[in-house]
């Protein structure tokens, strides 16, 4: 389950540069910064329904703060 994460939080981070990357090379002639910000919100939302569900099928429990 953390691997998932992980690598969900590294997709999310890549696209979040590849926005970035886009803004600074193309000065806001074409849509890709929209299109890689478009889908950082995708993969965001996809992983906390994801967690939300991990939760609800048991595969994660909270351990709280001690």
């Amino acid at each position: 389950m953390k691997t998932v994460v992980a690598i969900a939080f590294v997709l999310i981070i890549g696209s979040l540069a590849s926005a970035l990357f886009f803004l600074m090379r193309d000065k806001g002639r074409s849509n890709r910064t929209v299109q890689a910000l478009a889908m950082r919100v995708g993969l965001s939302i996809t992983l906390f329904l994801f967690v939300l569900f991990a939760y609800k099928m048991g595969w994660i429990q909270p351990k709280g703060l001690h």
